[in-house]
């Protein structure tokens, strides 16, 4: 048993099945719209129906499920409109982290450059569809750390779960590749120590994201449009 599993069994039960169905919230494996089942999740954690239900109202007061008495936990579809807005958020901060490395000087952008080049990120073929949500969402935390502002830093992850749940729609196995080439250009623009094109393809990158949601990107993320 690893050290990681050994530390989760050690936990409350109702702790376990709240990480535990968040954890499927996240990476997609619990679609919106569907109807969670309190027995089908206690029997697959090998509990009482006591401790998921106190994970469901955990989950509930947090958004990410809508309780039904006797019926079970709907998960709570994300809206073009919250999805746009956490998206927004994180151009606005990783922006922020190119224009600071920018400030330091090219060898700064080139350093940070050749580390997002060399993240698994940028060659995620391999990966497993969870193993590339978290991949994805460490290569732009990397980017935002780089700035050297903690209070920039927290904030971007203080998005994190929000984030993670809305781009887990958007990285398919069918786009992979795109982002992943995203991912490269992204890195390739810093470390040639150009500012502007690095943001342009940040920009195209997270613009993605929200098309998928089948909605205009609007003047922030899409200030070309007509929208």
């Amino acid at each position: 048993m690893s050290s990681a599993t050994a530390a989760a069994a050690e936990l409350p039960a109702a702790d376990r099945a709240y990480h535990h169905v968040k954890a499927d919230l996240l990476d997609g494996s619990y679609p919106d719209g569907e109807l969670l089942s309190e027995g089908e999740v206690a029997n697959a954690l090998q509990m009482s129906r006591t401790p998921v239900r106190e994970a469901f109202l955990r989950l509930q007061t947090e958004g990410f499920l809508r309780l039904y008495p006797k019926r079970g936990a709907l998960v709570v579809p994300v809206t073009a409109t919250e999805a746009r807005a956490v998206v927004e958020a994180r151009l606005a901060l990783e922006s922020f982290a190119i224009d600071k490395l920018a400030m330091q000087g090219r060898e700064a952008m080139t350093a940070v450059g050749e580390q997002l080049a060399a993240h698994p990120a940028c060659d995620a073929a391999d990966l497993s569809d969870a193993e590339m949500h978290e991949t994805d969402r460490a290569f732009h935390a990397t980017l935002v750390a780089s700035a050297g502002n903690p209070v920039v830093a927290d904030l971007y992850n203080a998005l994190r779960d929000k984030q993670m749940r809305i781009t887990a729609m958007a990285r398919t196995h069918a786009v992979r590749p795109r982002i992943t080439q995203q991912h490269a250009h992204l890195a390739d623009a810093l470390r040639d120590g150009d500012p502007e094109l690095a943001k342009t393809r940040l920009r195209e990158h997270l613009l993605g994201t929200v098309r998928v949601f089948g909605v205009a990107g609007g003047p922030y993320l899409d200030p070309d449009s007509d929208v």
